[in-house]
């Protein structure tokens, strides 16, 4: 869902997320990418707060999509973080009901909804959250993303096909050096990268993210 004005015409769609200062900011700009992710959960080693980084954050380019990341929020939390005037959309990404998604989207509320993924069961039966917009990510006990590590792309694969009108972001253990392959194998609308970029966590290196961005747009741009 928040992907709808932010996709270029026959690209993948190329979020960062983990971001947690200026300086990494400025690298994924101009590197190129579509969005960023500011993750908002405290027992998270990118945990951000949203209201102190409020003055950069405010200040980036209005293409850039601003994505607040949530896991198991209350209802007040994530009403006050949706009404923050420079966050365009949440990324959920814990054990949210479709109920609350609903509640969510019948408030206008743009949101993406992650999905854990362990085998080829985790994706039978998805029930509706509300969203068009769906992260495929690596599931691992309590973590919730960032682990660096992937799942078989082949049910991300299976998924999209059988599941044609949703947009479908990949995400767990993607990094400069496979996403050209994954992009080719699942034909994702987007790619959402973390650990892949990363020098230590919440820390990202610029080289890095260049050549994510400068590989997906490669992939793409051949595929489009």
């Amino acid at each position: 869902m928040f992907g709808n004005k932010f996709k270029p015409s026959g690209r993948v769609f190329v979020k960062i997320c983990g971001i947690t200062n200026q300086a990494d900011t400025r690298a994924a700009v101009d590197a190129g990418v579509d969005a960023l992710g500011f993750n908002l959960v405290s027992r998270s080693k990118r945990y951000i707060d949203i209201e102190k980084a409020a003055a950069w954050i405010e200040n980036l380019p209005k293409e850039i999509c601003k994505v607040a990341v949530m896991a198991d929020p209350n209802w007040e939390d994530v009403c006050r973080v949706s009404q923050l005037q420079f966050i365009d959309a949440l990324q959920l990404h814990g054990k949210e009901s479709p109920e609350f998604c609903r509640r969510l989207a019948e408030a206008g509320t743009a949101f993406a909804k992650a999905l854990p993924v362990v085998n080829s069961k985790s994706l039978t039966d998805i029930r509706d959250y509300s969203t068009d917009t769906l992260i495929l990510d690596t599931a691992s006990g309590d973590e919730f993303g960032g682990t660096g590590r992937a799942f078989p792309w082949r049910f991300a694969r299976q998924f999209g096909q059988q599941n044609p009108k949703l947009k479908i972001i990949l995400a767990g253990g993607l990094n400069p050096e496979n996403v050209a392959t994954a992009i080719k194998e699942v034909r994702p609308f987007g790619v959402d990268v973390t650990s892949g970029v990363e020098v230590s966590p919440g820390r990202k290196d610029a080289q890095r993210i260049k050549a994510f961005v400068q590989a997906a747009r490669q992939t793409s741009d051949a595929a489009a």
